[in-house]
């Protein structure tokens, strides 16, 4: 009867309409069927299931012609709203995105269908669905429009302490010698001339190629920011092509190239600077004559750690090896190391870090077997290449090297990141990783389970131990400290104005201790933790120390309710590998069934480390978010997979070897869709800051676009401000802005220090994972801002440039740093 039915009509585009319309509601239905039974019997959420039913019922009356498929639809739709909302963590644009832009599509449809034929409304009711069903699709475009503008930022200007009476003298150097600009490892520079105000208007200044390798096995990642001694910059590429640049002109004055090579880890993050007539370390007889007695050349040297495990010292000025330094101006590093594979296993991947007439050397050791090479850190006498000391935490009365042919303790805690060196103190502070392997540690030793994951604190002069302060305990989720312990001045619970030391981590935690002591500055507490389900034979622990009294930084729990995706569908993908993986908050034991990992081994933060604004009192702290999906692989079980021992993520879908009790390997996935997007809510990564004076977040805002990656890994060049994982790390400046270039598009930022804002961004030729570097030169003058562009990591765009940003001549202000 014409009552019980939408509408009468001859076969036409409206019948075509409606039976396509009905296919893809019962192939949606269907879908969420069969999706949301699995996730229900997960004990996950019943919406699916039930939307999954509506869908396939709407599909059937409106192929039927029912007058109640309309009304279903809507019952379906506003339903749909209300469990959105409700189920939504954190209300926000890119939580409610995949709950509700393929309803409302859908839902859009429907009321044009209905509108369009004749029966049973009215001439006026058409007319309204049809209105609101225009009015859904123009929420929808401004949905897309707002997809271009950044999300989920937080702003928290209450927690600014009061600007300081008087200025903060910064007594910081004029040159870059360090990792970090300075010994402190503050990446802060005093200089004024680039502003908020002028910075729109940097442009390129210079451009050096760099002649790197860019294709081919083993090319490694470009993670270099140069050094800069008054006029000069020097330069390193991933297999450690040195080269010294004019700062002005970006001139290769000379280049020296070591002929490294090895497997894993290719990087080179910066070369050392020393000058021996500025060393106040020794007299001038000492300066005149060294220990061997011949005259000292190579007055201003580089000093180089290599990827094929070897310590080079050229003269500053020529680019020649020095030749009183070790054999030819070359220390080999791998004798008495253990199984080093002739650097495949062990080699540096950070940086020198002079301390006087000596430099303190740490390095990464592949750590996925047993009798791995030793986690050694070594001090050298820079002009001779001398072992001075060694810190062996499995022989810590011998701080020589070992007699004949024996080695240094192998498998034990090593330094991959890099230490900092407290003058007044004697100090060097070296930010540990583990004895491997990494995932199982049922057999570990006593040095292992005191010095894996910790700060340490070591007499620059003899290599003795003086305090721990551990992050995680019996750590077997690969929580290295990933970044370059901070020297901060900060006040503790009294009020007192101590020496601080302040390490990130992968974890999210931010901790702050006195470094003459290693007592906690801030508050830090320890909670239990979830220890089961755990591994054959594993012993965890019961606590684990969080610091509550600075911010956590990415690290929220994961909930099913958290579980992202770009639509409805991948979304309850995500939902339904989360809840068939086991989740029991931060520190989730591993085990035999998929456990997620989060913060994962990823981080947190990474090896990029942190600015600090010395006048402002705010440090800047860059983040990515990526939850891993790990699962352990008895001996047995990990014949039937590939072997990889590449680094995350290229191991993906294949297991690493992990050799230990029980154990063949664990298989690593990152936490994501069908889509490759990863499953929690972004941002992905962000840049936050945090007033060092009140203990908290000032700012933190979204990091990147989706311009040069997305689904799939197909560019989508669309700038989307989603926030994606970074790299690398900020600079802060005297200005107060904020430079950085580590995100997953081309692009060298510089944001306001004080509101977050971004105010410059500058295309660049490929991706850049490195610090940048700012400078003013002594010859003009002019300050410049360097940023070394060799690609990001994993990404298909690779390059070798180095490229200077300055003011046009008279856009600058007065520096009134000077």
């Amino acid at each position: 009867m014409v009552e019980t039915e939408i509408g009468k009509s001859k076969f036409g585009t409206i019948d075509v309409f409606r039976v396509l319309f009905s296919l893809i509601n019962i192939i949606i239905g269907l879908y969420l069927l069969k999706g949301g039974f699995t996730l229900l019997s997960l004990g996950g959420s019943p919406y699916y299931f039930l939307a999954g039913l509506a869908y396939v019922a709407i599909a059937v009356l409106y192929f039927l012609k029912n007058r109640y498929a309309l009304l279903l639809s809507v019952i379906t739709f506003v339903a749909t709203f209300i469990w959105a909302l409700c189920d939504t963590p954190e209300f926000g644009y890119w939580a409610l995105l995949p709950r509700l832009v393929v309803p409302a599509i859908l839902f859009t449809l429907s009321l044009w269908l209905s509108a369009a034929y004749s029966a049973p409304y009215s001439l006026g009711q058409r007319k309204g669905m049809a209105g609101v069903g225009f009015g859904i699709l123009g929420c929808l475009v401004i949905t897309l429009v707002e997809a271009f503008s950044p999300h989920g930022e937080i702003h928290n200007p209450d927690a600014l302490a009061p600007p300081p009476a008087t200025p903060v003298a910064t007594n910081a150097p004029d040159d870059w010698e360090f990792f970090a600009r300075d010994p402190n490892g503050t990446r802060f520079v005093q200089y004024t001339q680039i502003t908020p105000q002028n910075v729109n208007k940097l442009q390129v200044a210079w451009i050096y190629r760099t002649g790197r390798r860019l294709k081919g096995s083993g090319i490694g990642v470009d993670e270099n920011t140069p050094s800069q001694i008054g006029n000069v910059l020097y330069s390193c590429t991933p297999e450690d092509i040195v080269t010294a640049i004019d700062a002005d002109t970006g001139k290769s004055l000379w280049k020296y190239d070591a002929k490294a090579r090895t497997a894993e880890h290719v990087s080179c993050r910066g070369v050392g600077y020393y000058d021996i007539d500025k060393d106040t370390s020794l007299t001038a007889e000492e300066k005149a004559l060294p220990t061997d007695g011949t005259p000292v050349s190579c007055r201003q040297r580089i000093l180089v750690e290599t990827v094929d495990a070897r310590f080079l010292a050229l003269d500053a000025h020529t680019g020649v090896p020095c030749e009183g330094f070790g054999e030819h101006g070359s220390v080999d590093l791998k004798p008495q190391m253990g199984p080093t594979e002739n650097s495949k296993r062990y080699h540096p991947t950070a940086i020198p870090v002079v301390m006087g007439h000596v430099a303190v050397i740490g390095g990464w050791v592949r750590d996925i077997v047993h009798g791995e090479p030793s986690g050694v850190v070594r001090a050298y006498d820079v002009r001779t290449g001398a072992l001075v000391w060694a810190w062996d935490v499995g022989d810590p009365d011998n701080t020589g090297a070992p007699e004949g042919d024996k080695t240094y303790t192998l498998e034990t805690p090593n330094v991959w990141a890099v230490p900092t060196y407290d003058k007044e103190l004697n100090l060097v502070y070296l930010p540990t990783g583990n004895g491997p392997p990494d995932y199982w540690g049922g057999d570990r030793d006593a040095a292992k389970e005191k010095f894996g994951a910790a700060i340490v604190a070591v007499d620059a002069s003899t290599g003795k131990t003086k305090w721990v302060f551990q992050t995680v305990h019996h750590d077997v989720w690969d929580y290295d400290l990933p970044s370059q312990p901070v020297l901060h001045d900060m006040t503790n619970a009294k009020g007192e104005t101590v020496p601080a030391l302040i390490q990130t981590t992968k974890t999210g935690n931010i901790f702050v201790v006195d470094r003459r002591t290693g007592e906690p500055v801030t508050e830090v507490v320890e909670r239990e933790v979830a220890t089961t389900p755990s591994a054959q034979g594993e012993h965890l622990s019961k606590t684990q120390p969080f610091s509550v009294g600075m911010p956590t930084i990415g690290a929220d729990p994961l909930t099913e309710q958290s579980m992202w995706g770009v639509s409805t569908f991948d979304q309850l993908g995500c939902r339904i590998k989360f809840k068939q993986s086991i989740y029991t908050g931060p520190f989730t034991p591993p085990g035999e069934k998929p456990y997620i990992e989060w913060p994962s081994l990823l981080g947190g933060m990474n090896w990029g480390g942190v600015a600090i604004d010395e006048t402002r009192g705010l440090m800047f702290v860059n983040d990515m978010r990526m939850p891993l999906q790990m699962t352990l692989v008895t001996q047995e079980n990990a014949k039937k997979y590939k072997v990889s021992t590449d680094e995350v993520p290229g191991f993906m879908g294949t297991i690493r070897p992990q050799v230990a009790g029980p154990y063949g390997g664990v298989k690593i996935d990152i936490l994501q869709s069908a889509l490759q997007v990863p499953c929690n809510t972004p941002p992905f990564g962000t840049m936050s800051a945090i007033d060092l004076r009140t203990k908290k977040l000032v700012w933190q805002v979204p990091l990147g676009t989706v311009q040069d990656t997305g689904p799939m890994g197909i560019k989508t060049h669309m700038p989307v401000p989603l926030g994606m994982p970074t790299l690398g790390g900020p600079t802060a400046t005297a200005s107060g802005l904020v430079f950085f270039a580590g995100t997953q598009d081309y692009y060298l930022r510089a944001l306001d220090a004080t509101t977050g804002k971004q105010v410059w961004k500058e295309r660049l030729p490929v991706g850049a994972v490195a610090a940048p570097l700012i400078y003013k030169s002594p010859k003009t003058g002019k300050e410049y801002v360097v940023i070394s562009a060799g690609g990001m990591a994993h990404s298909p765009d690779i390059g070798d440039y180095l490229i200077a940003y300055s003011l046009p001549d008279g856009a600058g202000t007065a520096d009134a740093s000077k």
